[in-house]
């Protein structure tokens, strides 16, 4: 098993990709704690705890990594992978619209990594995967929220492992491509955009989430020990 031992955290652990993460994660010998904002959850790994917290807010995130290393007794893995979609035009969009998609996915990044950074750095040793989408490399019509948090991670991500390489802690960014989730659901049922962006898929179809979830595990693994600052793509061929 590749993860014999470790303690990890996957945020909005509870369904589709996430959900996918953590229990490959737990087959992998990981603990783990899975965070949800609204949604129950079963109990994952050889230990599982399921937290409520929301990563948008500092307060929030802190208490979780400090939950994870009371109840699992550290933290070595760290996937921020919550997130949520507010679509709306840029000439339309409004301003709590814009603060919450940037707050939950670019601002989580940066509380949950900074809370269990300091961890890492204690006991030098750390992996942090950060989860992006095409948008933020794209650009996306009716996203212009969404793809500006999914971009600023990437520079978030690089910059992070730039300071925390130092402490042997890499920090990586996933990019999955489309994928069979309640966030991607209209995609899925609408024919004619299902046709469209399967089109521009190298491998003409949309992904499973368990599909995606082994290139965390990689990551998250000694066999990934020489890898940081990097966007891995695992999207079908959708970037090309």
């Amino acid at each position: 098993m590749k993860l014999e031992g470790k303690k990890a955290i996957v945020t909005g652990g509870s369904r589709g990709i996430g959900r996918a993460i953590a229990l490959l994660y737990a087959k992998e010998g990981a603990d783990v704690l899975v965070n949800y904002h609204s949604n129950d959850t079963e109990k994952l790994g050889r230990k599982g705890v399921a937290v409520a917290a929301d990563v948008a807010s500092y307060e929030s995130a802190q208490n979780m990594v400090e939950e994870c290393v009371k109840q699992l007794g550290g933290v070595d893995i760290v996937v921020n992978n919550a997130g949520v979609s507010k679509p709306s035009m840029l000439l339309k969009m409004k301003e709590e619209d814009w603060d919450a998609i940037i707050d939950i996915h670019l601002k989580a990044a940066f509380n949950t990594t900074q809370a269990a950074g300091r961890h890492m750095k204690e006991q030098n040793f750390g992996r942090i995967i950060n989860v992006i989408s095409t948008a933020g490399i794209f650009g996306t019509v009716g996203q212009i929220n969404y793809a500006s948090a999914k971009a600023g991670i990437i520079g978030f991500s690089k910059s992070a492992s730039r300071e925390l390489g130092r402490y042997n802690i890499t920090v990586n960014v996933i990019c999955p491509g489309i994928t069979k989730t309640e966030m991607t659901g209209k995609l899925q049922t609408d024919e004619k955009l299902r046709k469209i962006y399967e089109g521009r898929i190298q491998l003409g179809r949309f992904a499973d989430p368990e599909e995606i979830a082994p290139a965390f595990v990689f990551l998250a693994s000694n066999d990934a020990s020489y890898i940081t600052g990097q966007v891995l793509g695992v999207d079908g061929g959708y970037i090309g």
